[in-house]
């Protein structure tokens, strides 16, 4: 008796306890819970960087978390910056650049990348 007693005490500590019971200040919550990335596109272009960068790159993505870490907020979500090129944006992609793994001719091919590289560099070379 005294084990499931001593247990039932450990399992309210380890689960938490007030936590379980909801106290104020205690209650931990996903700031992005039930959201959900935005897939739409509204050109091509635009629907081929969803399909192959999204997942990273768009809000809630790891390369959007990482880069609003590293430079200001604002810069994270690479379809709002004005200072990418085309060839940045490939040779990024190709050779891999901080915590991002280099991309294969197999999952983007050069067509492909060159699209996306034109749809974030907004017609600069």
């Amino acid at each position: 008796m005294k084990q499931l007693a001593s247990f039932a005490a450990m399992a309210l500590f380890v689960g938490g306890g007030a936590l379980a019971q909801g106290q104020p200040g205690t209650e931990i919550k996903n700031a992005a819970r039930g959201g959900l990335q935005d897939r739409s596109a509204r050109s091509a272009p635009e629907a081929l960087f969803v399909e192959k960068c999204g997942m990273c790159h768009r809000q809630m993505g790891m390369g959007t978390v990482i880069l609003a870490r590293r430079m200001p907020p604002a810069l994270a979500m690479l379809e709002q910056r004005n200072d990418l090129t085309v060839d940045y944006v490939k040779e990024a992609a190709r050779s891999g650049i901080g915590n991002m793994p280099r991309i294969q001719r197999g999952e983007v091919s050069d067509a492909q990348l060159a699209e996306i590289g034109r749809y974030l560099a907004k017609g600069r070379p």
